[in-house]
């Protein structure tokens, strides 16, 4: 598989999944496999380098990937992209949640391609931006991190601050018609919708 070049996929691993029983939902299996290690194996194959947003003692410690705290506690989805572009050695980072199971070097590759010159590249899909399936560049670590110093920012705030380019539902359709690439295990319906056997007990 061609890489993508100057590129870290990272598996965002925050949160508390009290809807699983505070399991760890990257750890819910897809055919025999962790969701979070069939992630961290696409990423290897599509940027060569993998990381992980999370305890570094934690469930994620042992699935051969650098794990990462949080820079600044507490900020949810956007502290975890301030965490992956703080961590990344190289100029793009490729961010994911953790228990997405269906991520496609295919679309991936689309979104990267769609960048144009715009220091992010995000999706709106039905929730709004899919802040965790997006590529930021390094550019944006000062911006990201004056925002979620100051505020509690959202991911939608942090694309306006820096410039994103945003890829509207009708051209993500002509890769992803239904939107496979956005679904995760929030909860033990997600786990049974999606065909997911639960993380076992820790």
């Amino acid at each position: 598989m061609e890489r993508i070049p100057d590129c870290t996929g990272v598996l965002v691993a925050g949160g508390q999944a009290t809807r699983l029983g505070r399991l760890p939902k990257g750890l819910a299996r897809l055919g025999g496999e962790a969701v979070a290690a069939r992630s961290l194996r696409l990423f290897r194959e599509l940027f060569g380098a993998a990381l992980v947003v999370g305890d570094p003692g934690g469930p994620y410690a042992g699935l051969g990937a650098e794990v990462v705290p949080d820079a600044i506690p507490g900020k949810g989805a956007p502290g975890g992209i301030h965490a992956a572009l703080g961590a990344a050695r190289t100029g793009w980072v490729f961010a994911a949640a953790c228990d997405m199971p269906f991520l496609s070097a295919d679309a991936i590759r689309f979104l990267w391609d769609r960048r144009g010159a715009a220091p992010a590249a995000l999706v709106r899909w039905g929730r709004g931006l899919e802040g965790l399936h997006a590529f930021w560049s390094r550019d944006c670590l000062p911006t990201v991190d004056l925002l979620l110093r100051r505020d509690d920012a959202s991911v939608a705030d942090l694309a306006a601050a820096v410039g994103a380019r945003v890829i509207e539902v009708e051209e993500w359709r002509l890769v992803d018609p239904l939107g496979r690439s956005f679904e995760n295990a929030n909860a033990p319906e997600d786990l049974a919708r999606l065909g997911l056997e639960p993380p076992a007990p820790r």
